[in-house]
């Protein structure tokens, strides 16, 4: 059933309709550690379904960074109208893996994989789902990433990262996934601090110069961590230096959960809201919807809305 809201859903969002949720579906993959498990939530009803395939961040917990997590940005996607699929990245510490070989901890060249696997295996999966098969439009698909979900969903969307070990430009872009929004992904490498370049190179060896897909990047205010970087704005680099068309929510006193999207009641968020949550909501779903329908006017009538309310600013490019 649909998840629970703050408030009814406001204009330009529709009605919430019922969701059904289908895990694990799971695939060998060769030169994988692990099978590759994910969860698929769908609308109960409706056919020609834009597809939004989900990449959870690395952090602390156990089951939020896996198929199992970021429930309400999911229940809230599925929804209103989107099949949502969320993989189980190699990084999951659900999986238990060794994070000392070439790869780990991040897994950082495998998890733009997971996904351009699942779009080569949508057929698979509209068929081990009950009641799925025959209801995906594979001409509109979408990506959010959050955290280092959003290092994965920038990879695919066409920037490049120099592997610290081998020293070879990674091009792991998917012209398949038409827009994307990350959530605070990590910025250049002249911002990020010494500690991080040490800890994880990859993520600090990153050329935005041909991430060319449309994408909204969302920053907020108070995500602010030395460790990472002492720049305020380190987190909109996606948006500051990779080419138009790209989009920046900046959210007011917003930390990096904004407001708690990893999960319902999640111990990890610092600034638990769920007025923000609902917002991020709203103003992601618009996004995405009028990126991939673009006569729908779902966007244009969120950024009227928020460029001077009170929860941030929308700047475009």
């Amino acid at each position: 059933m649909p998840e629970p809201t703050v408030k009814p859903d406001r204009p330009p969002v529709p009605m919430a309709t019922p969701i059904l949720s289908f895990s694990p579906v799971t695939f060998e993959v060769p030169g994988r550690q692990a099978l590759l498990e994910m969860r698929v939530v769908v609308p109960a009803t409706g056919d020609r379904l834009p597809v939004i395939l989900l990449s959870h961040g690395h952090g602390s917990s156990n089951f939020i960074a896996s198929m199992r997590g970021y429930g309400p940005l999911v229940d809230f996607y599925a929804s209103h109208g989107f099949v949502v699929i969320i993989p189980t990245h190699e990084n999951s510490k659900t999986l238990g893996l060794d994070t000392s070989g070439p790869e780990g901890p991040l897994f950082w060249k495998s998890r733009p994989r997971d996904m351009s696997f699942i779009i080569d295996h949508l057929d698979e999966i509209e068929t081990t789902v009950p009641g799925l098969a025959g209801r995906i439009d594979r001409s509109r698909i979408a990506a959010v990433g959050h955290s280092l979900g959003g290092h994965t969903v920038a990879m695919l969307a066409g920037m490049r990262v120099k592997d610290p070990a081998s020293g070879d430009d990674v091009d792991v872009s998917e012209p398949r996934i038409s827009a994307a929004v990350l959530f605070s992904p990590p910025g250049s490498g002249s911002g990020a601090s010494a500690k991080i370049a040490e800890l994880y190179p990859a993520l600090v060896n990153s050329d935005f110069s041909g991430m060319t897909t449309p994408c909204l990047v969302v920053t907020g205010d108070k995500d602010i961590n030395p460790m990472f970087s002492e720049r305020a704005d380190w987190r909109a680099d996606a948006f500051r230096i990779a080419p138009g068309p790209k989009s920046l929510l900046s959210l007011n006193d917003a930390g990096h959960i904004f407001g708690g999207i990893s999960g319902y009641d999640a111990a990890e968020t610092s600034d638990e809201s769920p007025e923000r949550v609902a917002e991020v909501q709203r103003i992601t779903w618009a996004y995405l919807r009028t990126a991939l329908y673009p006569d729908d006017p779902a966007w244009s009538t969120i950024k009227s809305e928020t460029e001077n309310g009170s929860q941030g600013r929308i700047e475009s490019k």
